[in-house]
């Protein structure tokens, strides 16, 4: 009976392609509704994250507050108890180092406390020590300023050769600052502590960024010193709207972190949204600009990178002339920028230093390579498993001919291959640069070979592999590259599990979370789909200069003239 049933049933294939045709539109309305579930939850947990941060952050002020005035850490007019709250907030710092010296006008003693390695030697032996032993043993007598605040004036206006002096009372920031590499000097009958900064740079030279190498265009790339890299910014032209506003990050290892914006340009309520994420970064220490991008993205469920890194100077101030933010922080070179859309991945600084013709050419192979190398293994995949109908006779007899032999399916096949790449490709750059490249190159090459001439795989899908992998290379930005490198592999099970339909359906739910995504406020897909065809100019093709007049509409910038 139940043989008979089945012969007078239709193709099983027509009943599983039915049955696919209803699943795809209710997967795509779960998807969608789960993805507005985790924005909700998301958005949620800031919130609450925000006010237990707030609350969290004015008791531990409270608590600091009383703990020093409980334990006294501050200078006062002892000097020999000023020494000892240095020595014991030192304790176990065996770099911290002492100089004792007399002054012999005052009948007074010092003492100057710096770090062996962070402080410039040099500059503290010609600017400090030496001017202050010089007055030290002069024959004027000033007993009459030794216990008064004309003393200290006078200390740092005609003795001090440095540019940086302050006076402390607050012995934590005092060790701090020496840490940093200043110098602190206490005088005899004198309250508080001078601090005196003299710290040694030891900085790497601007060299070319190795993450964005271009043909045309500056040779410059950010450095790990702060001052360096707001100073390139500083280079590139004389303005005076330039803002810079400057941020401490980390709770025990304090970074300082610089937002900049050009303040007739950028939209207000952007910079007080990038303020406020970042004053809610609570960590120890921030150790990379990547701590900062992710805890103030704005979806870190998504695959998709929501804030773009730069170790280029002119890429950052091409984003700030258009209305967008950029945070710098101390001791790395990249610099991230903010809001950011899909169509900044596939654009290069060298789009804009060549003719538009050959840029917007250039521009359009990008977008191409990317969907290449996110669907090329899957397609692969698809066409021979579920839909071999759809090539061509003489290469179908080509690609069966070519998979003789292989005891693999294709989604095994593929997934050998790719993993094999994605190897060569992390260990190629762990490895030491001079046999780096070499190893990567001998090692494709001879594991290709091999594996088709041990018929693991077949020679077809060593072509749609080394296409796929040549074609990931193309991405300017290296972070949205990993984002593809790892849809890729959903969209090939998709394929091995439906077919087209699986390749479908993935492209279907990419689609609906892009437009969902957000960055700070900007919709990911503003340049895909603005709100004035102007913005288009500057998308898939790059318009001339000529007709790009106007900046992006979405940023809501203040000045919406770029030309006149």
């Amino acid at each position: 009976m139940w043989k008979a049933i089945i012969q007078h049933m239709p193709n099983w294939t027509v009943w599983i392609e039915a049955l696919f045709l209803f699943l795809v539109p209710l997967l795509i309305f779960l998807a969608v509704q789960l993805i507005k579930n985790l924005d909700g939850r998301e958005s949620r947990r800031r919130e609450r994250l925000k006010l237990l941060e707030e609350q969290d952050r004015s008791k531990h002020a409270d608590q600091n507050t009383l703990a020093e005035e409980k334990q006294g850490e501050a200078f006062t007019a002892d000097y020999q108890a000023n020494v000892d709250k240095m020595r014991q907030a030192a304790t176990d710092m065996a770099d911290v180092n002492e100089r004792p010296i007399f002054l012999g006008n005052l009948d007074a003693a010092c003492t100057l406390f710096f770090v062996d390695g962070l402080t410039d030697k040099v500059g503290m032996d010609q600017n400090i020590l030496k001017p202050l032993m010089d007055w030290g043993r002069s024959e004027q007598k000033d007993k009459e300023l030794a216990r008064g605040e004309a003393l200290r004036d006078m200390i740092i206006r005609q003795v001090m050769l440095v540019s940086e002096t302050e006076c402390t009372y607050d012995v934590q920031f005092a060790l701090r600052k020496v840490l940093f590499g200043s110098v602190i000097l206490i005088v005899e009958g004198i309250r508080g502590a001078f601090v005196l900064g003299t710290p040694k740079g030891n900085n790497r030279a601007v060299e070319e960024p190795v993450s964005e190498s271009v043909l045309r265009g500056p040779r410059i790339g950010f450095t790990e010193t702060l001052s360096d890299n707001t100073a390139m910014l500083r280079r590139h032209g004389e303005s005076t709207e330039l803002a810079m506003l400057s941020f401490k990050v980390g709770k025990r290892v304090g970074k300082q972190l610089m937002v900049v914006y050009f303040r007739d340009i950028a939209d207000s309520e952007l910079v007080d949204e990038v303020k406020r994420r970042i004053m809610t970064i609570d960590m120890d220490e921030v150790l990379e600009s990547g701590y900062v991008e992710q805890l103030i993205e704005d979806n870190f469920l998504s695959p998709f990178v929501h804030i773009q890194n730069t170790e280029r100077p002119d890429r950052v101030m091409a984003a700030l002339l258009e209305g967008r933010v950029a945070i710098l922080l101390d001791g790395t070179p990249f610099a991230l920028i903010v809001p950011v859309t899909y169509g900044m991945m596939f654009q290069s600084p060298e789009d804009y230093y060549e003719r538009w013709i050959p840029g917007s050419l250039i521009r359009s192979l990008r977008f191409l390579a990317t969907s290449l190398s996110l669907f090329t293994p899957a397609l692969y995949i698809s066409f021979i498993s579920f839909h071999p109908g759809l090539i061509p006779t003489k290469l179908v007899i080509s690609i069966i001919s070519a998979r003789q032999g292989v005891p693999f399916s294709t989604l095994i096949e593929a997934l050998i291959m790719e993993i094999a790449i994605e190897i060569l490709r992390e260990a190629g750059i762990r490895l030491p640069k001079p046999i780096g490249p070499a190893m990567g190159i001998v090692g494709g090459l001879i594991i290709g070979q091999a594996a088709v001439n041990a018929g693991i795989v077949s020679p077809i899908l060593v072509i749609v592999v080394a296409i796929t992998a040549i074609s990931s290379f193309t991405t300017p930005v290296y972070s949205a590259g990993i984002s593809m490198r790892i849809l890729r592999f959903a969209v090939m099970f998709a394929a091995a599990l439906f077919g087209l339909y699986g390749v479908i359906m993935c492209f279907l739910m990419l689609s609906i979370h892009l437009a969902k995504l957000q960055s700070f406020g900007v919709p990911f897909l503003s340049l895909m789909a603005p709100r004035s065809l102007k913005d288009w100019k500057d998308f898939l093709l790059r318009a001339p200069f000529q007709f790009m007049k106007n900046r992006p509409i979405f940023l809501k910038h203040k000045d919406p003239k770029r030309r006149g």
